[in-house]
């Protein structure tokens, strides 16, 4: 379904986009040194690793750089 978007922050803004697509890697990182000790599945997750519950895209103004998720753009987008 193809939404309208408009900049909430610069609010004139409603043609020019980057569209962000987040992939996640779920990791265990030793904490002295930083460094990845293992990486997960998302189904694979230990008991005390929450799997990742956020958006899997987010928008940016390619006007004034404003990251947000795609609903607020498209929310705006909305309003006359």
């Amino acid at each position: 379904m193809s939404l309208r978007y408009r900049c909430p922050n610069c609010k004139t803004n409603k043609t020019r986009f980057n569209l962000l697509e987040q992939v996640v890697h779920p990791v265990k990182k030793d904490p002295q040194s930083g460094d990845i000790i293992q990486e997960y599945q998302s189904e694979q997750l230990e008991p005390f690793h929450l799997a990742y519950t956020g958006p899997s895209l987010r928008v940016q103004c390619a006007a004034c750089g404003l990251i947000e998720a795609e609903k607020t753009f498209a929310a705006y987008g909305e309003l006359n």
